[in-house]
């Protein structure tokens, strides 16, 4: 299982026809959130015309949004379509508008509101999360080498090292490789490993290949 999210807030700016359009993009995991993200939105820019806004959730999959007063279909469905074609869950987007004077027309409104949410997107740092499990692997510096050789093609995630008097390692591996992984390395050394598996969690694998 896997899903994408941000990192991070991030903000772009879309100019059209005199016509401010920022975009506020913010990582969240409830509508509660979400919610929260969209007031303070609101209250920094009072003054202006529209502040619409999508977001997504998987807590209770959870998707709202709202034209805050443009033309229906005009403002929020764009903002969101852009936010299930980048397939993001767990973000809040909230697209402020100051107009500036010239009529953009239902189609303007559309790719003004897409656009910008997408800038905002292609700013972002994406998070590739899947589900994992905090491994342990505790050696002999004399089985080190031969484990080092294997964890590559497990795309594992090294966290920390520590080389005292036997080599410890702990990584998140990704659940579906899990056990073979310590199958595996309890052939490769012949039983003389220790290995400690954790609860599983979600973890970010952007920086690792997405197929085994």
């Amino acid at each position: 299982m896997e899903y994408r999210t941000i990192a991070e807030a991030v903000t772009a700016t879309l100019i059209e026809k005199k016509s401010e359009f920022i975009a506020h993009l913010f990582p969240v995991h409830t509508g509660e959130e979400a919610i929260s993200c969209i007031e303070t939105v609101k209250k920094n820019h009072r003054k202006a015309r529209h502040n619409v806004y999508a977001y997504i959730v998987r807590d209770q999959n959870t998707s709202r949004y709202s034209d805050d007063g443009e033309p229906q279909g005009t403002a929020g469905m764009p903002v969101l379509d852009a936010l299930l074609k980048n397939q993001l869950t767990d973000v809040c987007c909230v697209v402020t508008r100051y107009f500036g004077g010239i009529l953009l027309g239902g189609g303007g409104l559309v790719r003004a509101y897409s656009g910008s949410t997408s800038m905002a997107v292609q700013a972002a740092k994406i998070m590739v999360m899947r589900e994992c499990c905090p491994v342990t692997l505790s050696m002999d510096y004399s089985m080190y080498g031969k484990v080092s050789y294997v964890l590559p093609q497990y795309h594992v995630l090294q966290q920390d090292s520590d080389f005292g008097n036997d080599v410890t390692l702990s990584l998140l591996v990704q659940d579906t490789v899990t056990e073979k992984l310590r199958a595996d390395l309890i052939e490769l050394t012949n039983g003389q490993i220790q290995i400690r598996i954790g609860e599983r969690q979600f973890a970010d694998f952007s920086s690792v290949e997405k197929n085994l």
